[in-house]
């Protein structure tokens, strides 16, 4: 279903320009203006109501239209939008790739660019830099501890000294 073609809007419509659409669509699909009709004709106007609303909900907040827009494949990853959907949802007619420039062998931006803005990716992210962190803060706290108790001698100049001792209580 593209919800652009069911309001009637270009891909690069204005929110009032949704509001608007959403609006006479709605007067015009909606159930109590259909109530003394048919139960054909009831039925139609109340899934075109629902279609209708389910677009301008999805149009109509920024966040939700841009997953929308990247997940139909309207996004030409060059910072735009193209026309057209995605054949799955009714679209033009059209397969979902037929407005995507042709694939070039190697590195294809728009997979990492979904793949890295993803919520389970961006947590694991955060969490690994607090494992790293914590790594480090834990190996620079145990050589400033060693110089604490050690000052002037490197861990292998200490081991070297150990081992003399030891030696010489074998010796003894």
């Amino acid at each position: 279903m593209d919800h652009y073609k069911i309001l009637g809007l270009s891909r690069n419509a204005t929110k009032d320009e949704i509001k608007e659409a959403f609006r006479n669509l709605a007067l015009k699909f909606h159930p109590d203006k259909h109530s003394q009709s048919s139960k054909e004709v009831r039925d139609g106007a109340t899934v075109r109501f629902k279609q209708v609303s389910e677009a301008y909900e999805v149009l109509i907040d920024d966040r939700k239209r841009a997953d929308y827009n990247l997940r139909s494949g309207s996004f030409n990853g060059r910072g735009g939008f193209s026309g057209g959907g995605n054949s799955r949802s009714g679209g033009y007619g059209y397969s979902r790739n037929a407005y995507r420039p042709k694939e070039r062998a190697g590195f294809n931006f728009d997979i990492l660019l979904r793949f890295v803005t993803r919520r389970g990716f961006l947590l694991n992210l955060a969490f690994g830099g607090v494992i790293l962190g914590g790594a480090v803060a834990i190996e620079r706290s145990g050589e400033a501890i060693w110089k604490m108790q050690n000052s002037g001698k490197s861990f292998e100049e200490a081991m070297e000294s150990i081992e003399k001792i030891k030696a010489q209580k074998k010796k003894n």
